[in-house]
C-alpha cells in the first residue's frame, strides 16, 4: 500500500511551499487508494508552539487535504507527535551504538565554527573533520568527568556509495567521504532532524516521501543510516523550490502569504489546491477539478526538476474560476454576514447574480453592495468628465424612458437611441456611470432590475444636476 506523508514543524505558519509538498502527497495517496499521513516534527521545543499545530490543522482541512492517519485520527503506528515518541529513538540510538556506529562528540560551537571558516578558506566544502572519532575510552572518560556533556555522531563508513533513484529528479549518487559524521543526538539528549525523520518514516511504512529540493542533501545521510539498522527505505523524491519572478526563493516580497493569510483574503480553497496541482506539476486538463479529480491527474512522472515559478496572475485566474464555480448557497456562505447584512434579504439572490462575474474577494462584493444601496453615487473625474460630456438632456431623456418603461432597460436604450441619436460606447457609458459612478462592471440590465424604477429615475436626477454644472 503507498504511504505518504507530511511532516512539518509547528514554528510558523504554513507557506505555499508547505501546502504544495502536503497536497503532493496526498494526492499520490489519492490516486492509488493509500493513505497520507500528518506527522507533527515537535521536537524543537524551544520554537514549537500548539496554536501553530492546530493553524495546520485547520488549514489542511480547510484545503481539503484531509489525513488518514495522525492528529485525531487513529493509527496503527503513532503517535503522531515526535515529542511522544522518545521511546522509539532511544531503541535505535542503542542498535547504533551496539554496531559501534556511533560516537561521542565534546567540539563546542565555537571549535567547530572556527573548523569551519579554515575549510571555507581553503576553498573545502564545510565538514565535520572527525575530531572526536578518534578519542580513546579514557579520553571520553576524562571529558565525562569534567562534566562535558556530548552529541553524539554517526560514523560514516569511508569510500561508499549512496545511491538512489529519486522519484522526481531521477538517479542520484552521492561518495560518503564527502559526507561528515553527522549528529544523531544531541547533548541534550533530543534528536535532532535527521534521525528521528528517517526512523519515524521507516516505522511508520511510508513508501514514498515528496519534500522539497532543499532537503536533497539531507537524503543519503538517512539513507545510510536505515541501511545501517536494516529498516525499511522510501522513496524519495524533491520538489523543485518555487521562486519568484526573479528566480530567487519565494518570499513574502513576490506575495507568498501563508495559507491562513490566503484564506482570511477570501481565497477560496479550489482555487489554491488547483493552482498548486499545477505549479512544478504538468495537469493533463485546465478545468477546475475537486480533490479527488486532481489525484485521478497527478502524476509523479510529470513533476518537474526546474523551479516552480510562482504567478500571481494564475493564481488570481483560479480564484475566478473558483468564484464562477460557486452555487447560491456556497456563494451566500462564502460572502458572509457582514457583506450579505448589507443588501436587503429580498434583494439577495439578484445583487449575487448581478455581480458574480465581477468579483474576485468578498470585499469586491462589499464595494459593489454600497454602490447600489447607498443613496450616493461616488465617481472619480474620469466619470464626472462622462456625466459632463453626455450632457443634461441625455439624462433628461433617460429619466423620461425610464418613467415609461420601468426596469425593462432594452426598449428604454431603444427609445433613448431615437431620440438621441446616440448609439455604442455613447450610450451606455453615461448611463453605467450615472448608476454606480464606474466605468465597468455588471451587466446593466441586471443593475436595472437591481435598482429597481425609483432608484433608477434618481440617480438620472443627480446626473442631471452634474452635467448641468457643465
Amino acid at each position: 500500500m503507498i504511504r505518504t506523508r507530511f511532516s512539518p514543524s509547528p514554528t510558523g505558519m504554513i507557506h505555499l511551499g508547505n501546502a504544495r509538498a502536503a497536497l503532493f502527497s496526498a494526492l499520490y495517496a489519492a490516486r492509488h487508494h493509500g493513505v497520507f499521513i500528518l506527522r507533527i516534527e515537535d521536537t524543537d521545543a524551544a520554537r514549537s508552539e500548539i496554536r501553530f499545530v492546530e493553524s495546520l490543522e485547520n488549514d489542511l482541512n480547510w484545503l481539503g487535504v484531509h489525513w488518514g492517519e495522525g492528529p485525531g485520527v487513529h493509527g496503527d503506528y503513532g503517535p503522531y507527535w515526535q515529542s511522544q515518541r522518545q521511546d522509539i529513538y532511544a531503541k535505535y540510538y542503542k542498535v547504533l551504538e551496539e554496531k559501534k556506529l556511533i560516537y561521542p562528540c565534546f567540539c563546542t560551537d565555537q571549535e567547530l565554527l572556527l573548523a569551519r571558516k579554515r575549510q571555507l578558506s581553503r576553498g573545502q566544502a564545510p565538514r565535520y573533520a572527525g575530531t572526536c572519532r578518534q578519542l580513546t575510552p579514557a579520553d571520553i572518560q576524562s571529558r565525562l568527568d569534567e562534566g562535558k556533556k556530548p552529541a553524539w555522531r554517526y560514523s560514516v563508513p569511508a569510500d561508499q556509495s549512496i545511491e538512489f533513484v529519486d522519484t522526481v529528479k531521477g538517479p542520484q549518487h552521492f561518495r560518503s567521504d564527502d559526507i561528515g559524521d553527522f549528529i544523531v543526538r544531541r547533548a541534550d539528549g533530543t534528536a535532532p532532524f535527521l534521525f528521528c525523520n528517517a526512523i519515524d518514516d521507516a516505522t511508520m511504512k511510508v513508501t514514498h516521501v515528496l519534500r522539497g529540493e532543499d532537503h536533497l542533501a539531507n537524503t543519503p545521510r538517512q539513507i545510510m543510516l536505515l541501511r545501517a539498522m536494516s529498516l525499511h527505505t522510501p522513496h524519495y523524491g524533491h520538489l523543485s523550490l518555487i521562486v519568484g519572478e526573479d528566480g530567487a526563493p519565494l518570499s513574502k516580497r513576490h506575495g507568498s502569504y501563508s495559507v491562513h493569510e490566503l484564506r482570511e483574503q477570501g481565497f477560496l480553497p479550489a482555487a489554491i489546491i488547483n493552482y498548486l496541482a499545477r505549479l512544478g506539476h504538468t495537469c493533463d486538463t485546465q478545468d477546475l477539478l475537486s480533490f479527488d479529480h486532481l489525484a485521478q491527474h497527478f502524476y509523479l512522472e510529470r513533476l518537474s526538476r526546474s523551479p516552480a515559478r510562482f504567478d500571481a496572475s494564475q493564481l488570481m485566474f483560479w480564484q475566478k474560476t473558483a468564484v464562477q464555480a460557486l452555487d447560491m448557497p456556497e456563494m451566500i456562505r462564502w460572502l458572509g454576514e457582514s457583506v450579505l447584512n448589507q443588501v436587503p434579504e429580498n434583494a439577495r439572490k439578484l445583487f449575487i447574480d448581478t455581480v458574480k462575474s465581477n468579483i474576485e474577494f468578498p470585499q469586491d462584493a462589499a464595494d459593489w453592495s454600497r454602490i447600489f444601496f447607498h443613496e450616493t453615487v461616488e465617481m472619480d473625474q474620469e466619470g464626472l468628465q462622462i456625466i459632463r460630456d453626455a450632457g443634461e438632456q441625455f439624462f433628461v431623456e433617460a429619466e423620461q424612458a425610464i418613467d415609461k418603461y420601468g426596469t425593462d432597460l432594452d426598449p428604454v436604450l431603444a427609445e433613448m437611441k431615437k431620440t438621441l441619436g446616440v448609439q455604442g460606447k455613447k450610450l451606455f457609458m453615461p448611463l453605467r456611470v450615472a448608476l454606480t459612478g464606474k466605468t465597468h462592471g455588471p451587466e446593466l440590465a441586471l443593475i436595472a432590475q437591481l435598482l429597481g424604477q425609483g432608484k433608477l429615475k434618481h440617480r438620472m436626477g443627480l446626473a442631471f444636476k452634474l452635467a448641468s454644472k457643465n
